[in-house]
């Protein structure tokens, strides 16, 4: 049978970062300015590593090269998705991602970034940016070079337990105040439309204008269509939050004991609340793990909550 791979986050500053990480998950955080912990990457920009057993020290990457037989030796080049846990301290910038094709011509081949949103904890009366009010796109290029931002700007309410698909083309941003774990394609591509004229050593961060208003969808989906309630789902039970063309994601609440077979190509999953045992080895809120190709039966027991997520 193939061991759990128990990885070690990698932490990244930034100007709007917090130090919830630390508070809420008792990660040992590089600052008070810590915004994402890339808890399950295989990315240039932050490669997780094997924490402990015989794959102890490698990182993600590695393994995805040398060990395809741990991920049901896939056909793809890359290790294929990204896990965040995201502490925003302030308003981070209003954005937009491209999909697969644009990122592939105009960003050096890289994926591009469709992902989606667990609402961990937020402040009472908590907003996001999720789509936007142009009709077309002429309208939208105009909004955006008037600066006409609290027209074209879409705000929806949101609460702890929300789950948000957030699909190439959709205008967004996460909102001071908010912690949310984020699963995505494995990319790091992000255009920004709008930085609140924000300094950083003096200087606004770049913009990405040209690049967003040929990505943007127009008109954007309804509220409606992008927010669901995830909190009070059915216990001992792999519920099924969303499934595109990239990943499925799951939540699942344990209460006593729980057990399945592992039978996808790997199943990663992120503890976001209490504490328990994956076939006799404790896990805890802030652990993130991959179950490999090959682990067979998997047997929980304990009170915790739980985000898994394969990749399509």
């Amino acid at each position: 049978m193939q061991p759990m791979l128990l990885l070690n986050p990698v932490f990244k500053q930034r100007i709007w970062g917090g130090d919830q990480l630390k508070a809420k998950f008792g990660y040992e955080i590089p600052g008070d300015d810590t915004g994402e912990c890339w808890a399950v990457s295989a990315h240039p920009n932050g490669d997780c590593t094997v924490k402990e057993g015989i794959y102890e020290g490698a990182t993600l990457s590695e393994l995805w090269e040398k060990h395809p037989e741990l991920f049901g030796n896939p056909r793809e080049d890359r290790f294929p998705l990204l896990v965040k846990i995201i502490d925003a301290k302030d308003d981070l910038s209003i954005q937009v991602h491209p999909d697969d094709a644009y990122a592939k011509e105009h960003e050096n081949g890289s994926l591009g970034k469709t992902e989606c949103w667990y609402i961990l904890d937020c402040t009472e009366d908590a907003t996001l940016v999720a789509g936007h009010n142009a009709g077309s796109r002429e309208e939208l290029s105009d909004m955006i070079h008037q600066g006409r931002w609290t027209e074209l700007i879409r705000e929806i309410p949101i609460k702890k337990g929300d789950f948000i698909q957030i699909d190439p083309g959709t205008v967004h941003a996460i909102k001071g105040g908010l912690m949310i774990l984020e699963t995505q394609q494995n990319s790091d591509i992000t255009y920004r439309v709008y930085d609140y004229d924000r300094l950083t050593d003096g200087k606004p961060r770049e913009l990405h204008v040209a690049q967003s208003i040929d990505v943007i969808t127009v008109p954007a989906p309804t509220a409606q269509e992008s927010v669901k309630d995830a909190l009070n789902l059915p216990e001992n039970k792999m519920n099924e939050l969303i499934s595109c063309d990239y990943y499925t994601v799951w939540k699942l609440d344990v209460e006593g004991s729980f057990s399945f077979e592992q039978s996808h190509p790997f199943l990663i999953m992120s503890v976001i609340g209490g504490e328990g045992s994956i076939n006799a080895r404790t896990i805890k809120k802030g652990d993130h793990f991959i179950l490999p190709a090959g682990f067979g039966s998997v047997e929980m027991q304990g009170k915790m909550q739980l985000i898994a997520s394969c990749a399509k």
